[in-house]
């Protein structure tokens, strides 16, 4: 390792500013996947320069090289370790889109390291580990943009006027659901390390496992060892949207339950969910399918505000297009709707964080808003893991008096470089 890597802190914070007529030097940090998806809506961006492509798998490269040439932009440095990007003084940010279980050690390097953030949902693996971020955006006063994209739509904004203008009458309850046809993963062996991947950097600060392609690129999310589940994965843009339509942060306690029960391969987390999270004087339920292929109301994900009065639906109803409609509380007609159009949901979203990263102002979506949707999903998943209700302190973040549901709070980690510091 060379000694460069160990600058101190107050060194590496030291950083530019960007002025209005330069252009955002950033770190494409995980390009497969969701990955590839920012890589088009940063390139789609001008003033935006692609610094260095960041991942560990040489072998998934080659479509974000395209995406990038294509854009009019020569073809940037491939590294595996964000290190080397991160000692780079020009650098402005890091965009994110690597597994779960690199977005806290990711963004609290380079938050030390003086860099500004997108980084994809969920925010963390754990409840602990949001926090942490949350900590390192504001001791080096960062900006830290989470990839939940929703609240940076006209149709998201439009939906929050309409439940925050009263027609709804007295709002005590929202409902989120996730209703959808998942794929079976089937069964997988371990196998060595394919060429092309420094699989010590991918585990990073995880106690590693041996390498299986059921844990690793597109379902390293339904495994605990690095994911939460597609509660965490799909199910936090819209407890996001639901929680800012409630007006809520974190709950008091989370009651319900959460298995598999369709699918029979190496999947962990749970196929099947419905979690209440109670907030004292409001109500959040958390409906989880992954073996419908019609969805519910009309759409696979969605939300319903409750009032006294009527309720208001978000999601795609018709179409392809982000939008809501008003149910009468009478009679059940639909009284009021608007749809935005099928615009993409990561090109605004990047926008607003490169204006962040000029302004210094927090971004649609900052780390600590994007800490507490991720943490309803945690909390989920707590009760599904451990099979009963759980009380929530949502100042210290911990679980009192359950000693075995407070554990799953933070988790162990191996020595390594990018180990969060506790």
């Amino acid at each position: 390792m060379n000694r460069r890597y160990f600058l101190p802190a107050a060194m590496l914070t030291v950083r530019r500013a960007v002025a209005a007529s330069d252009k955002i030097n950033i770190v494409l940090m995980g390009v497969r996947g969701r990955g590839r998806s920012l890589t088009t809506a940063f390139c789609a961006q001008p003033d935006v320069n692609v610094a260095y492509v960041c991942d560990i798998d040489q072998n998934v490269v080659e479509p974000a090289y395209k995406i990038i040439e294509n854009s009019g932009r020569k073809r940037p440095p491939l590294v595996a370790d964000i290190r080397r990007c991160l000692e780079d003084k020009s650098i402005d940010a890091v965009v994110m889109g690597t597994p779960a279980h690199w977005h806290a050690p990711g963004t609290i390097l380079a938050c030390d390291a003086g860099k500004d953030v997108y980084v994809e949902k969920p925010v963390s693996h754990n409840v602990r580990e949001g926090r942490l971020m949350v900590n390192a955006a504001r001791r080096n006063k960062r900006i830290v943009q989470v990839g939940s994209q929703l609240p940076s739509l006209p149709a998201t904004q439009a939906f929050h006027d309409y439940v925050q203008s009263g027609k709804l009458g007295k709002v005590l309850m929202a409902k989120v659901w996730n209703a959808q046809l998942r794929s079976n993963i089937g069964h997988k062996n371990d196998e060595p390390v394919p060429p092309g991947i420094d699989y010590e950097i991918w585990t990073g600060p995880l106690p590693k496992l041996p390498f299986n392609r059921n844990r690793f690129h597109s379902t390293v999310n339904w495994h605990w060892h690095y994911g939460s589940g597609d509660i965490g994965n799909d199910g936090v843009h819209e407890l996001d949207i639901a929680r800012r339509a409630l007006g809520v942060q974190l709950p008091t306690m989370v009651s319900g339950m959460g298995r598999k029960m369709y699918f029979d391969d190496d999947q962990q987390t749970p196929d099947t969910m419905n979690i209440t999270f109670d907030f004292g004087d409001r109500l959040m339920v958390y409906e989880q399918r992954l073996w419908n292929p019609y969805g519910l109301e009309g759409c696979d994900n969605g939300i319903s505000v409750y009032g006294d009065k009527a309720v208001a639906q978000f999601g795609k109803f018709r179409g392809r297009n982000w939008g809501y409609r008003v149910l009468d509380g009478a009679d059940g007609k639909e009284i009021h709707s608007e749809q935005h159009g099928a615009s993409s949901i990561d090109t605004p979203h990047a926008r607003n964080f490169l204006d962040c990263v000029r302004s210094r102002q927090r971004p649609k979506v900052d780390i600590e808003e994007g800490h507490w949707a991720t943490s309803l999903a945690h909390l989920g998943n707590i009760v599904a893991r451990t099979g009963r209700a759980i009380r929530f302190d949502p100042k210290t973040e911990t679980i009192p008096g359950d000693p075995e549901a407070n554990k799953l709070i933070a988790r162990e980690y191996r020595q390594h470089w990018s180990t969060p510091k506790l």
